[in-house]
């Protein structure tokens, strides 16, 4: 049996972390980086994550007056349903700024860093494949989030000289399906991938032969209608659908993917890259020295005001 506990078992964490032998130090830490995260770890996946064997989370369970890993985590559950914080998932209300910002960093590096564990490269080569032979490739997505990753992705693949559109509006959408053919690739991004409508243009995509392309989370509807399935799995967001950590995961995967296509494309996408940089910098759109001399113009000179 467990000893009663007069104060919550967040705050006995927060409170004999320091006095606790290293490795029981590690496996606090990592649950009170990520606490909703690790109510649904299993054992191997919080001894991974701490750096320390499976025993170790057995004992630190029991430090704490719980007999099993599983009683443990039913009282942090329970813990979280009263203490949890709205604002984040891994912030309590009465953290200081120095709590906060530390908890929300651990937490985005904790979920980079199980998307590297889970990306499947042979997937990714796969995908990297199409794009290198599409001879279209439209970039499909639905609210504010994957609007913005459609259009760095779109951007992206412009850069290495891919023929590219990023399409939100549902007509065009379904106007591009019709078009795409064999020889496209519908890429639709969306975290959520439930909306009706981009689901309906990437079921159409693939009736006219066209590879779909999903980016989307696991056991989505979208996951089911695409060809291939780049997986996204974070926690949940406390506040928002698709969060900061859901954001910086679609990004890490899309720069994977870009880099991975150059070096499909061979020297040539290199090429072209350099010459792209330089002619930006050129033009003064990446260039600080064109930002300097903007500042030194003298009062009065065309365009000294736009």
């Amino acid at each position: 049996m467990s000893t009663p506990l007069t104060t919550s078992l967040l705050q006995q964490l927060r409170e004999r972390q320091p006095e606790l032998p290293e490795a029981q130090r590690n496996v606090v830490r990592v649950v009170l980086d990520d606490p909703r995260a690790a109510v649904v770890a299993t054992v191997e996946q919080l001894a991974q994550q701490a750096g320390v064997s499976m025993p170790t989370i057995v004992r630190t369970c029991r430090s704490f007056g719980h007999d099993s890993v599983r009683e443990f985590m039913v009282a942090l559950a329970q813990d979280l349903a009263v203490t949890g914080s709205h604002l984040h998932r891994s912030v309590l209300a009465d953290d200081s700024a120095q709590d906060v910002a530390s908890k929300i960093v651990h937490a985005a590096v904790s979920s980079l860093t199980e998307l590297g564990r889970a990306i499947d490269a042979d997937l990714l080569d796969q995908v990297a494949d199409k794009l290198a032979q599409a001879r279209r490739i439209d970039c499909y997505s639905v609210g504010a989030a994957s609007t913005f990753m459609a259009s760095e992705l779109q951007s992206r693949l412009f850069r290495l000289g891919r023929t590219a559109n990023a399409i939100f509006d549902a007509h065009q959408q379904l106007v591009s399906a019709s078009t795409l053919g064999p020889g496209g690739v519908a890429f639709v991004i969306s975290h959520v991938g439930r909306m009706p409508y981009t689901l309906e243009a990437a079921r159409f995509a693939r009736a006219q032969g066209a590879t779909v392309v999903a980016l989307t989370q696991p056991g989505t509807p979208l996951a089911e209608v695409a060809d291939l399935v780049l997986e996204v799995s974070v926690p949940q967001d406390a506040v928002m659908r698709v969060g900061t950590e859901a954001y910086l995961a679609h990004l890490v995967v899309i720069e994977i993917l870009m880099v991975r296509l150059a070096q499909k494309l061979g020297p040539v996408a290199t090429r072209d890259l350099q010459q792209f940089k330089q002619l930006l910098h050129k033009h003064g759109f990446d260039s600080a020295e064109y930002a300097g001399a903007l500042d030194q113009k003298p009062q009065g000179h065309p365009g000294a005001e736009d």
